[in-house]
């Protein structure tokens, strides 16, 4: 098997390198999410407590990805990716005192380094396809179904981490499934220190701080719409949704942290052949419509939601996790294409920031939402957003 993947091309070992990292920090991030919301959920939280224990996450994302674009493009997307590699470490081993010193402002802390780590490492990730893929591709069917599968393939593995987090939470308590994962991160660190490409995109022309904002309209307009985008999600997936299960259902931090792994597994999935889905057709026309499609699902959900609370709020979630996956497949292509050759993470990382912004955004409403209007309002906002996703998206240039 080693001997099989050393005879594939440099820039396929670099890819699965690359891949491999990103779902080795996935797998601790999305299982450190679940963690975190049951277990401090669990204590005595309220929703909006536990929604600024992610608000550290959230908001050094945002400033990580325009600073961490310019890093990368001056000293290679290698050290900006094992530097989210190593933060995570020290992240998930600030969360291995004793309990008495998990104080709010401790685990903030702690999620602040894993936000940074986070982005750093997705940012680093998703450029480094810009350089891998095959001269001539860039721009066609084949860098879409590239960035479709890392892409993908993440999002399932970050399902894995949800259901590995409500699992472990049971298994092993907090603590245990925390040091387990710190120490599996610290060997994919290892590794990667060892093989990964030392001037993987760096760029040839050393750019200057002030060059970490866009210049390009498109990629303005772009960012805009995949902050509305992500914000419409995160208001009521990140902290009402599984609130909402725990509480009106019933359901143990087991089957919380089951389900919602499986939906994100599942979402992952259809990320992954997207390009199956629109065709091959990924430019504005077809980011326009998905989102259109998008926009009315959680307002029907709102609508009908007391009738058969169980039936509509979880088929409208598999259904929301459907359209919403393309969506984001389709952004994400469009982004890689958009960006410039040369120290593309600089536009990566800028367009990421909108996304962060957008979390940051629907995280603090998903707790302030659901005490004030329980989570009917989180869905009504949600609508709302991508109903501004869509206006945003027409201002995109007709050859996008």
């Amino acid at each position: 098997m080693i001997a099989r993947v050393a005879a594939l091309p440099r820039e396929i070992r670099q890819y699965l390198l690359v891949t491999g990292n990103y779902w080795a920090f996935t797998l601790t991030d999305g299982a450190l999410r679940m963690l975190v919301v049951l277990y401090f959920y669990g204590l005595g939280y309220s929703a909006l407590e536990v929604a600024l224990l992610f608000l550290f996450y959230e908001f050094f994302g945002v400033v990580t990805n325009l600073v961490g674009g310019w890093l990368g493009a001056r000293l290679g997307l290698n050290r900006t990716m094992n530097l989210g590699l190593g933060l995570q470490v020290v992240a998930l081993a600030m969360l291995l005192v004793p309990v008495a010193w998990l104080s709010v402002p401790w685990v903030m802390a702690a999620q602040a380094l894993s936000g940074i780590a986070k982005d750093l490492n997705k940012m680093s990730a998703k450029s480094a396809i810009k350089t891998l893929v095959p001269a001539g591709d860039a721009g066609h069917t084949s860098l879409y179904r590239w960035v479709a599968l890392l892409t993908g393939s993440k999002n399932a593995l970050k399902g894995v981490g949800f259901f590995l987090g409500g699992l472990l939470l049971t298994l092993i308590g907090f603590q245990g499934a925390i040091l387990a994962m710190a120490v599996m991160l610290a060997g994919v660190l290892s590794l990667s220190l060892a093989r990964l490409d030392g001037d993987l995109g760096r760029a040839k022309a050393k750019p200057k701080f002030r060059e970490m904002l866009s210049k390009s309209r498109a990629i303005n307009i772009l960012s805009a719409a995949r902050m509305c985008l992500f914000g419409a999600r995160d208001v009521w997936f990140v902290v009402a949704l599984p609130v909402f299960l725990a509480t009106q259902f019933g359901w143990d931090s087991w089957q919380v942290g089951g389900f919602l792994a499986l939906w994100v597994i599942g979402y992952g999935a259809i990320q992954a052949v997207a390009p199956r889905i629109t065709g091959g057709t990924a430019g504005r026309s077809a980011a326009i419509a998905w989102a259109g499609a998008l926009t009315a699902l959680p307002a029907l959900i709102a609508l009908f939601l007391e009738m058969q609370p169980q039936l509509v709020l979880l088929g409208g979630l598999l259904l929301f996790g459907a359209v919403f996956a393309v969506n984001s497949s389709l952004h994400s292509f469009l982004i890689v294409r958009m960006a410039r050759s040369d120290g593309v993470s600089l536009d990566v990382g800028f367009y990421y920031m909108a996304n962060a912004m957008g979390r940051l955004i629907g995280t603090l409403l998903s707790g302030w939402l659901y005490l004030a209007g329980g989570l009917v309002a989180t869905l009504w906002v949600s609508s709302a957003l991508l109903a501004a996703t869509v206006l945003i998206s027409l201002a995109l240039p007709k050859e996008a």
